[in-house]
């Protein structure tokens, strides 16, 4: 989020033309070819049976899984363990929008609604055996976009500089033992729609790393690495924040003898946001197995940065949806296909690149979709995870196997067709956070305590028993 203050750049009209343009696509779809009636997919029958596949032991497979043979004859057809570990992960994005607190009129917009210790239970994810330790705030020096702007109904909200991004999950005994090593896991937060970081894309790249060479876009950089001290959550940067958690968690189980890895996730935004982070990772503990996998991730830098990932043993995984118009862009003419021309381009240092193996998947496949064009539903992790969970190989029909719950499909969308009667957009509070109080009125109800973001920035000194207090919803808020 950026105030006033820090916004220094003002977008061109020609870009706030194409974001305003592209604002109303989220809701416009536009019907295909007649469709086949479901007939015997037997949704209904899905109801009585388990969401999951039991878990399997994965321990002398896990570095063919996170790309150590960059996953050759595992994608087509999907290997099943590689699938499960997928959808692990993205739904650990999709928690970074679970539990964001996106209303505008909540004096704590822009925060995430539970204390860390609550997230994974609050959300259904407890069953994955992580416990996160480390909350992530970010800001940004740039002009930004809606996505980070706070209400302006409001002016004592938790904080008018900072939003919360995501945060770091650490595996826990058994999940450790099932997996093969101790996992670290960074989930970073996208935006809400597309379209409302478009206009900050198609702007200079900036250089990163020691030699200038790898350049990575200029706002994607800013939100990772801006800090200011007049703030109360970002006087470290996003960066600072996740580093000097990743390093404190090598050092505390390698010292302790274990095996360590590092997986970093994140959808749109957030799977740029990752590979800033893998690349910074990489270069400050060497040796680490780091792997990412994003879902619905925009290109990010030139060419030279991927070469530098590469280098440095960064594996990554793509997860795209055919469909999706997010990972085009920056770069929807200027981009890797320039490549072909590198004997008139040159070493195309000026263009976005992709990085990693990419694994597509079709809205096609999926009897249970609706195929026209709807912006929204094609970007959203959950269809995105649907589409994972039933893909088998390139051309072949979807899994009869699959086991995810459709609904969760339309949870912020309008996706899933008609006759499966799933409301749409039906993901929220109940009675969207209004609450009755002992007078029956209906009111936002507070916070309980826990969970509430500190209001207090560092530097600030406080009498003791206030301090004490203090101490014990940071360390519960994980910040």
């Amino acid at each position: 989020m950026a105030t006033k203050a820090y916004r220094n750049q003002k977008t061109s009209r020609k870009s706030t033309h194409v974001a305003n343009s592209l604002s109303n696509l989220p809701h416009l779809r536009i019907q295909g070819s007649a469709r086949k009636s479901l007939g015997n997919v037997g949704f209904e029958e899905k109801h009585d049976t388990p969401t999951e596949s039991p878990k399997e032991d994965i321990a002398d497979k896990w570095r063919d899984i996170h790309g150590s043979s960059d996953w050759n004859n595992l994608l087509d057809p999907l290997n099943r363990l590689l699938r499960r570990e997928i959808v692990k992960y993205g739904e650990f994005s999709q928690a970074t929008y679970d539990a964001f607190d996106f209303d505008s009129l909540s004096e704590y917009c822009g925060s995430c609604k539970y204390n860390r210790h609550k997230l994974f239970e609050k959300l259904g994810l407890d069953k994955h055996g992580y416990n996160v330790s480390k909350y992530i705030y970010a800001m940004s020096h740039v002009e930004v976009p809606r996505w980070l702007e706070k209400s302006r109904v409001l002016e004592n909200i938790w904080s008018k500089d900072s939003n919360w991004m995501g945060y770091v999950a650490v595996s826990d005994e058994k999940e450790s033992k099932r997996i093969g090593r101790r996992d670290i896991v960074i989930a970073w937060r996208g935006t809400m729609a597309p379209s409302e970081w478009y206009e900050d894309l198609q702007r200079k790249l900036n250089p990163i790393g020691p030699h200038g060479e790898a350049k990575v876009e200029h706002g994607f950089l800013s939100i990772y690495t801006s800090k200011s001290d007049a703030t109360r959550y970002n006087k470290s940067s996003a960066s600072e924040q996740v580093m000097g958690e990743v390093k404190r968690l090598v050092q505390f189980y390698k010292e302790k003898g274990e095996e360590v890895s590092l997986t970093i996730t994140g959808h749109s935004l957030g799977g740029a946001l990752a590979l800033l982070n893998a690349y910074e990772a990489a270069s400050a503990l060497p040796g680490l197995p780091i792997s990412v996998m994003s879902f619905g991730a925009p290109r990010v830098g030139n060419i030279a940065f991927r070469d530098e990932l590469h280098q440095k043993g960064v594996k990554i995984l793509r997860v795209v949806v055919k469909q999706d118009l997010v990972p085009r862009m920056p770069g929807i003419v200027l981009n890797e296909g320039l490549q072909r021309f590198d004997d008139i381009t040159g070493s195309l240092e000026w263009v976005y690149h992709h990085v990693g193996v990419e694994l597509k998947v079709d809205v096609r496949s999926s009897p249970y979709l609706k195929h026209g064009f709807n912006l929204l539903g094609f970007h959203s992790v959950e269809t995105y995870l649907h589409l994972v969970d039933g893909f088998h190989c390139s051309g072949s029909t979807f899994r009869s196997e699959a086991r995810r719950d459709l609904a969760l499909v339309n949870k912020a969308c309008d996706m899933l067709v008609d006759e499966l009667k799933i409301p749409h957009f039906w993901y929220q509070s109940a009675n969207k956070g209004l609450e009755r109080n002992a007078h029956g009125r209906w009111v936002k109800p507070k916070r309980d305590s826990e969970d509430i973001p500190s209001p207090i920035g560092e530097g600030n000194t406080l009498e003791p028993e206030m301090q004490n207090n203090l101490e014990r919803l940071e360390a519960l808020y994980g910040i």
